[in-house]
């Protein structure tokens, strides 16, 4: 398999440092935002993004997590999925503007698993997305409000998102 890198370390710096910009400039400041990264990468990225967010704001800005394991529409090709932890930030999500955040978005079936997981934790005023890596090919109406970047991609190839708190490097790849 051939690799190839799309996106560097100061890339997804970038990348986050807009899309911080962007999730302020659409909820017209900080107020009542609230990240739930989605397990695993999802929840690294929002860990970043929050206090970008912060610093940018000059406002505290709660951050989560989702476990979607159970929401999923594949447990059933897939059964040995170890759940992990959902961590709702103190205040809950009633009311609240959630951005969802994770790595890559293709089919959109981790959404739509992500969304129903919402449902059992509260009712959010509103529910938008964001997600470092766009590589198309999907299967449900599902669309990202932030985007880091957009990779087009085949459907046989695959796009790994390092990071350095997980996988001791940073960046984006695409094998063949």
């Amino acid at each position: 398999m051939s690799a190839r890198t799309v996106l560097h370390e100061a890339d997804i710096a970038r990348a986050l440092t807009r899309i911080a910009h962007e999730i302020l400039e659409s909820n017209r400041g900080a107020e009542g935002i609230v990240l739930l990264g989605i397990p695993t990468r999802g929840v690294t990225l929002a860990d970043r993004l929050g206090p970008i967010i912060a610093d940018i704001a000059q406002a505290e800005i709660p951050v989560g997590s989702l476990d979607i394991t159970m929401f999923r529409d594949d447990l059933a090709q897939h059964p040995t999925r170890a759940p992990k932890r959902t961590q709702i930030p103190e205040g809950g999500i009633d009311g609240k503007t959630i951005v969802l955040v994770d790595d890559v978005l293709f089919s959109g079936r981790s959404i739509r698993a992500a969304l129903d997981a919402i449902q059992s934790v509260g009712r959010p005023a509103a529910v938008r997305l964001a997600i470092l890596v766009d590589r198309g090919h999907r299967e449900l109406p599902i669309r990202p409000d932030f985007v880091g970047k957009n990779i087009p991609s085949s459907r046989t190839e695959r796009v790994n998102v390092r990071l350095k708190e997980l996988d001791g490097a940073e960046e984006v790849t695409i094998e063949s």
